[in-house]
């Protein structure tokens, strides 16, 4: 008994003593030691030079003069989290050849452990400036981010050729900037330039923030529109022949200005600049600035405009955001400087009623028809009405998305849910628009909204602020309404079906139809891809292989996956129309037979479908006017 007892004792202990043998260190403490932004004027004018001549390479070369005030230590930042990016996504790792100098004298740097995007400095005595000279490696092919060179376009983002010291608010930060391009180029932004020597521009002293949201386009080949209202039409190509622009097409792009400046009844800039690169060399690009936009255009847009329905709507949704996201800006996208993280929780406004506006801007300005816009609305309308993601995922929460999932593929993308804040925020106005004017008999719409939410203050191009009780506060003055229930039940909570509801208050139904239409071919032609998304539940490209397959669909339940490989369809090898009569004679109870490869394995698949062809289009019901009809027509 007793040599039971001492064995349970020793069984007992064991892990006790085992456990008492293992190290268990105390961490060391995170010690935030970046100088905090204080708004406060900083001592002096930084002045900059990028020189971007080495266009063959792609290589920018940067030589930065930062006034200081004494010896001690100096914190230089390279800004991360920039307004408008929605993500800490500027590229670091390009930024090589980092040097500081004072009085020509090398000074040693070191990265900080913690915030990677700083580098310290130690300031030696009698110095009245440090000079930080480093260079800016282009991507050189599409595998390494998004290539901003080429030998005959430029984008110079200053984000990537320029620091800041940190401990000051960036809009108290006064820099004076130069840029030096190849000989022959010419260069458009929303700065104005002082001096230009040669191929040597200078531009006006200006705040680090605003330098920095007043990106360039620079090129051999380029063309001014004057599209009134103070705003230019900057277009640059690699191909001159891009740029023999129909009278027509600048017309359009015209009236898209005039009917923004009447819906929103103010203007917030002084002048105003679209960069617009037609080109399939430099990366694609569509991103908002206060005073300026950059855009990237397939080759033909202009040319060969109505072969570019999908290319359209860029130029009013970016110019929208002058108005919804720079000028009225919510709360917490206002950051002293370039390190904080922006919160997003608001972009469902930001983008959400951007891309709203700009769909209706698209339309009012004759830029695409009223049937392809509304067909265009039909595709993210379906889209999102048939992703089960939505069963468990919130709309507020894909407002992280661009920090969570950056915009890498997805394995399944209509569960896991994408930035949806664009289109379902923008299906949510369309219902907004639809309440106001039942309840107004007509006689107010979202249109009131906008001159009282963002016409305020004309001329003022700084940011004011809002909140979602702003929102609200603004939407009851316009009609009063149950808006924060409204807002809570298609933003908070997850939803089992698409914001919709506004389309059948104007009149009209998303349905489903055999033929597709002229948006959704020209989606089908931009991808190479055939569409087969509310039928069998996927896409495939034009090497045969699936797309993205619809989770819950009748591909998923078979087990298919994105990037199996359609070889044959019944006895026939694969075709798109092959496969679209497959799907119309099981309309009649035919199986629909796939021979699918994954890696070395092949196997059968029988989908069992039979609704035959689907491609979704909103239908009108009825012949009178609805409130999505007026929405969409032009302001006299």
């Amino acid at each position: 008994m007793a040599t039971f007892i001492l064995r349970t004792a020793l069984c007992l202990a064991a892990p006790l003593l085992i456990a008492a043998q293992n190290s268990a260190p105390q961490p060391i403490p995170i010690v935030d030691s970046i100088p905090a932004a204080r708004d406060i004027d900083y001592p002096g004018v930084i002045q900059l030079e990028v020189d971007a001549t080495d266009t063959a390479r792609g290589i920018f070369k940067v030589r930065e003069v930062v006034p200081v005030t004494g010896p001690g230590p100096l914190t230089m930042m390279v800004p991360r989290w920039l307004p408008g990016h929605h993500s800490p996504d500027v590229e670091l790792d390009k930024i090589a050849g980092v040097e500081f100098l004072a009085g020509g004298r090398k000074l040693a740097w070191r990265r900080d452990p913690v915030e990677v995007s700083a580098y310290r400095v130690e300031v030696p005595a009698g110095a009245t400036s440090v000079e930080a000279r480093f260079m800016f490696l282009s991507a050189t092919a599409p595998n390494q981010g998004r290539i901003v060179s080429t030998p005959e376009l430029a984008n110079v983002q200053w984000e990537s050729v320029s620091m800041y010291p940190a401990g000051y608010y960036v809009r108290r930060i006064p820099i004076v900037a130069t840029l030096v391009l190849p000989t022959g180029w010419q260069a458009a932004t929303a700065l104005r330039p002082t001096a230009t020597a040669g191929n040597r521009i200078t531009y006006g002293q200006v705040s680090f923030e605003t330098l920095q949201d007043s990106p360039v386009f620079a090129g051999l080949h380029v063309r001014r529109d004057d599209l009134g209202h103070g705003v230019t039409l900057n277009s640059f190509a690699h191909n001159a022949k891009e740029l023999a622009i129909p009278a027509d097409v600048i017309a359009k792009h015209r009236r898209m200005v005039d009917q923004s400046i009447k819906t929103f009844g103010s203007r917030h800039f002084d002048h105003y600049d679209f960069l617009n690169a037609v080109s399939d060399q430099l990366g694609g690009i569509g991103l908002e600035h206060h005073r300026s936009t950059e855009i990237s255009t397939d080759p033909g847009y202009y040319i060969d405009y109505a072969n570019h329905l999908l290319d359209r709507n860029v130029f009013p949704h970016e110019f929208t955001h002058s108005w919804n996201g720079k000028f009225r800006r919510p709360a917490g996208q206002i950051v002293p400087d370039f390190r904080q993280p922006l919160r997003n929780d608001l972009l469902w406004v930001y983008e959400g009623q951007t891309q709203f506006w700009g769909t209706v801007l698209e339309a009012r300005s004759g830029m695409s028809s009223k049937q392809d816009v509304l067909d265009k609305v039909a595709l993210s309308a379906a889209n999102l009405d048939n992703q089960q993601g939505r069963l468990w995922r919130p709309l507020v929460d894909t407002t992280y998305d661009p920090i969570i999932q950056n915009r890498k593929p997805e394995p399944w993308g209509s569960y896991q849910r994408n930035e949806d804040y664009y289109n379902e925020g923008m299906l949510i106005w369309f219902e907004a628009d639809a309440i106001i004017r039942r309840g107004t008999g007509g006689t107010r719409g979202m249109d009131d909204f906008a001159r009282a939410f963002f016409g305020v203050r004309d001329g003022d191009w700084g940011e004011l602020p809002y909140t979602r009780d702003d929102l609200i506060r603004t939407l009851n003055a316009v009609y009063p309404y149950d808006w924060a229930t409204f807002l809570h039940d298609r933003v908070d909570v997850p939803t089992p079906r698409a914001p919709l509801a506004g389309f059948a208050m104007s009149g009209y139904e998303l349905r489903y139809t055999d033929e597709p239409t002229e948006a959704a071919k020209a989606r089908a032609k931009l991808y190479n891809s055939a569409d087969f998304a509310y039928s069998l539940g996927f896409s495939v490209t034009q090497d045969k292989a699936l797309g993205s397959v619809l989770w819950g669909s009748p591909a998923f339940q078979a087990g298919l996956r994105s990037g199996d490989e359609i070889i044959a369809v019944g006895d026939r090898t694969y075709a798109e129309e092959t496969l679209k009569d497959a799907v119309t004679a099981a309309k009649g109870g035919r199986p629909i037979r796939l021979i699918v490869r994954r890696g070395d394995a092949i196997r059968t698949v029988d989908l069992t479908y039979s609704g035959g062809l689907r491609y979704p289009r909103l239908v009108k019901v009825g012949k009178a006017p609805g409130a999505l009809d007026r929405l969409l027509a032009p302001l006299p």
